[in-house]
């Protein structure tokens, strides 16, 4: 990627400083007692867990799980499979370059906020193929599908990045229902929305950068969906934006463990009582980093909203239904070109107070 093209140069607001903060702040959760064979005998250990994710749900947004249940092993090869790809020439890489007609693939010249990051990436859908509407007018009923393209190298990737998904999504959905929990609704509360998930698994890779203080990785945004599981590499660059001071603070990379954070879907079902954290990804000018986000999402046809039973006449909805495969297909789009205004964004649909 050579010199920094000014697309990627961060307006001076957002540009990051290289000194780095690391608290211990952000929560580590062990997971353990889920796979326990004492959890039902102990449901005191489960309790615990549930109040742990619902602390860290709403005073961070993000955090750490470890003894999450995912084997090692298909993470490695992961990691493995995704090195490979990425190493390839561009011309190779190009040969599945998404565009508007077939919006998944490979991709680098992603833009956030109207600024390109520093990264490239390749997505695959969980559901092949994905069920999404035709078109983003909100009086189009009609459907069509997502496919994902698949590489010729390296040949394993398709099958390695299938296995993987089932571990993540399994894992994701089990948070779900502890997050269901700590908001005292019943665990199953939220499946229902994934049955013809719109989720997706993405390979990120950024490369080393000439200035990292003029460009970022991401720039600073919150994820559109409801539930991200990401496994990164030791070298880090994450970081969350504190709520508590709006510090930008490094996700430190723990061997193993996925980092979770909520997304803007489960701060309106939940009406703001968890809301989805600002994060953003800083780069370096040594070492190449990689991460695997899981994006959870649910069926295109679900009507955003928060839910009932968290909603009364003391705490009235906060935000008006909203399309989520419109809203996701909007987005998808503006991948595409650079907009002139800010992307769709959940607090277009907040109720003014």
């Amino acid at each position: 990627m050579g010199e920094v093209d000014p697309a990627f140069i961060q307006d001076p607001e957002h540009r990051p400083k290289l000194s780095i903060i690391e608290p211990e702040g952000i929560p580590l959760i062990d997971l353990s007692p889920l796979s326990s064979p004492d959890s039902i005998s102990d449901p005191k250990a489960i309790e615990v867990l549930v109040r742990e994710i619902g602390n860290a749900c709403k005073n961070w947004g993000f955090f750490q799980v470890i003894n999450h249940g995912v084997p090692l092993e298909k993470r490695e090869k992961i990691e493995t499979a995704a090195r490979k790809f990425f190493a390839q020439p561009l011309e190779e890489k190009r040969k599945i370059r998404r565009d508007e007609i077939r919006v998944i693939g490979y991709f680098d010249t992603e833009h956030t906020k109207n600024v390109r990051d520093w990264k490239e990436v390749f997505d695959f859908l969980v559901e092949e193929p994905t069920l999404v509407p035709s078109s983003t007018e909100p009086d189009d009923k009609g459907e069509t599908q997502w496919f994902n393209q698949w590489p010729e190298n390296p040949p394993e990737l398709r099958e390695v990045l299938e296995e993987y998904s089932q571990e993540v999504e399994k894992l994701s959905l089990k948070l779900m229902g502890l997050i269901a929990l700590s908001l005292g609704l019943p665990e199953d509360r939220f499946k229902g929305y994934f049955k013809d998930q719109t989720s997706f698994i993405r390979l990120n890779h950024y490369p080393p950068c000439p200035s990292p203080q003029l460009a970022l990785g991401v720039g600073p945004h919150k994820d559109a969906g409801a539930l991200t599981v990401l496994a990164q590499d030791e070298v880090g660059g994450l970081e969350v934006k504190r709520k508590t001071d709006g510090e930008w603070i490094r996700v430190r990379p723990t061997p193993n463990a996925y980092i979770i954070n909520v997304g803007d879907i489960l701060q309106v079902w939940s009406n703001d009582k968890y809301e989805s954290a600002e994060h953003r990804v800083m780069v370096n000018s040594e070492k190449e980093r990689f991460s695997v986000p899981f994006l959870l999402f649910p069926a295109h046809y679900t009507e955003v909203k928060p839910l009932e039973e968290l909603t009364n006449k003391q705490n009235p909805a906060k935000y008006r239904p909203y399309s989520w495969g419109k809203f996701m297909t909007l987005r998808k789009l503006s991948n595409f070109k650079k907009l002139k205004a800010e992307n769709i964004q959940i607090y277009h649909f907040r109720v003014s107070d």
